[in-house]
């Protein structure tokens, strides 16, 4: 069984993106939930997997549970995925990221 992306397998998810601009601000779909975040750190449940944005400054811009969406602004350094198949392995990876 591969672990690598695979299109097929995401026909019925809701459509995922990240558009970033400059660094500056970066605006992510496809968001089921905010687990934490702080100004160094965001940690999101996307329909892809846990995504971990680390960076300086930074600050929950948007946040529209609704449609998913939700946009940040500060410094950004880093985008960390962990497939959501991991379940409870990326919440504790994450975990030891945000202490």
């Amino acid at each position: 069984m591969s672990q690598y992306y695979d299109p097929n397998q995401t026909k019925n998810l809701p459509d995922h993106d990240l558009v970033m601009r400059g660094r500056r601000t970066l605006e992510i779909t496809g968001v089921k939930q905010v687990e934490s975040f702080d100004n160094e750190e965001f940690l999101l449940e996307t329909v892809m997997g846990f995504l971990a944005i680390k960076g300086q400054n930074l600050q929950m811009k948007n946040l529209d549970v609704d449609k998913g969406v939700v946009s940040i602004k500060g410094k950004i350094f880093d985008l960390i995925y962990l497939d959501d198949q991991h379940g409870e392995k990326a919440k504790g990876f994450f975990s030891k990221l945000f202490r």
